[in-house]
């Protein structure tokens, strides 16, 4: 492949991107075109759809610990594959739904899978990517997944653009066939030893795992604030677009285009030294400077005719994703530094399950502040990403205190 390919050498980080593309791909026609189907075949008002997804989304976090520590107890990968023929049956599903509490019962089962899912494939990626490769595993992942999610959108929009019933049911039958060529892809990759092979010893897992150890909390809470950049970008960015900046609604797909092609280009090169806690940390700190500096581009927005005012979007736009990039990797090298090595599968569901809650709350209270507070609200979110990220290499300095230290080796035992 060229040098500006997602696509990593042969080997099995490859087989896993293709499993990633594969899943995101259907992640593309869902996002797409879901809301429509729940509500214009279905006959779902977007209010019910709304809350039912934030229902299912908040009750899907719970199985992030869970999950993910049975990835530290089982092969990663056929316990990926397995949750992935769910999500097919899950998905499939959709198809009968005729009502809300019919929309609900498999909303919830899906988030629940979903977000188990996550933490899962974070226990493979570490498998698959070892100590001093994950984090750039991590990263080609994300460039991949961009890629698939970007494919799928398009595909998407033969759907929607048909808008039949039946279009709809071969939206969702390709959803789910996307799921279960991904577990295909999956099974051609190793077994993986349980947490990569670590052996558990007493006093490994920290005060009874992830959920009670406060310090990791702290440093994994400074990341989850800085994850609400998903959501500013997804939902505010495109409504202070059009409402506030008074640009026209395809300069919204230009704006997320930028971010897709840069993430795709510079994601991996982005990721580099983070992939042990202190540098990592630094480089979150990095990274909430940098999305601060990009709300005030933002906020002039509002103040400016719309030519400029679209060009200044972008500009503000590859800033933002630059920040975001450096967000990604230094929160993937923090989750994974910080977890005991047979405790990675739980520990990352705990980074999920903050990321998932910040990113729940935040997406009423961002559009409260963004767009009820106008170019003010935009400077006070860029002190709070300041904020979080000027405290985490702090924070990271006590977590890393608080490891316990090696075992020592009787003498003449090699390391």
């Amino acid at each position: 492949m060229g040098r500006v390919s997602p696509l990593p050498p042969p080997g099995p980080l490859r087989t896993l991107a293709y499993a990633t593309l594969a899943n995101t791909v259907g992640a593309g026609l869902w996002l797409a075109g879901g809301a429509l189907y729940l509500t214009r075949d279905v006959g779902l008002s977007a209010t019910s759809v709304g809350a039912g997804l934030t229902v299912a989304g908040l009750v899907g976090l719970s199985a992030s610990v869970p999950l993910g520590g049975l990835a530290d107890r089982w092969d990663p990968r056929t316990l990926r594959a397995v949750l992935q023929v769910g999500q097919a049956v899950v998905a499939l599903a959709y198809l009968m739904v005729g009502s809300f509490p019919a929309f609900l019962a498999v909303a919830v089962p899906e988030a629940l899978l979903a977000a188990g899912n996550l933490a899962v494939r974070a226990a493979l990626v570490a498998a698959v990517g070892g100590p001093d490769g994950r984090v750039h595993a991590f990263a080609t992942l994300r460039a991949v997944a961009n890629l698939g999610i970007t494919v799928g959108t398009a595909l998407a929009g033969i759907a929607l653009a048909v808008d039949t019933h039946r279009a709809y049911q071969v939206l969702i039958v390709g959803n789910a066939a996307t799921y279960l060529l991904s577990a295909a892809l999956l099974l051609r990759l190793p077994p993986q030893p349980a947490a990569a092979g670590a052996r558990r010893t007493p006093g490994t897992l920290r005060r009874g795992g992830p959920l009670r150890d406060g310090r990791f909390l702290a440093v994994s809470g400074a990341s989850a604030v800085l994850s609400t950049h998903v959501t500013v970008l997804v939902l505010v960015v495109p409504l202070w677009t059009v409402n506030r900046a008074g640009a026209p609604p395809p300069v919204v797909s230009a704006v997320l285009l930028v971010n897709t092609v840069l993430t795709v280009l510079l994601a991996v090169r982005l990721s580099r030294g983070a992939e042990r806690a202190a540098p990592a940390a630094r480089k979150l700190r990095r990274a909430g400077l940098v999305l601060a500096a990009a709300t005030p581009l933002y906020a002039v927005t509002g103040v400016l005719p719309v030519l400029p005012a679209v060009v200044l979007l972008l500009v503000a736009t590859a800033v933002w994703t630059v920040g975001d990039l450096w967000h990604g990797a230094a929160g993937a090298g923090l989750a994974y530094d910080l977890a005991p090595p047979d405790a990675i599968g739980a520990y990352q569901g705990a980074d999920g399950l903050l990321a998932g809650l910040a990113q729940a709350l935040g997406r009423g209270l961002l559009t409260l502040l963004v767009l009820g507070g106008g170019p003010v609200g935009w400077l006070v979110l860029g002190g709070i990403f300041a904020a979080a990220g000027l405290a985490a290499p702090a924070l990271a300095r006590r977590a890393i205190a608080d490891r316990p230290a090696p075992e020592a080796r009787p003498a003449g035992v090699p390391g």
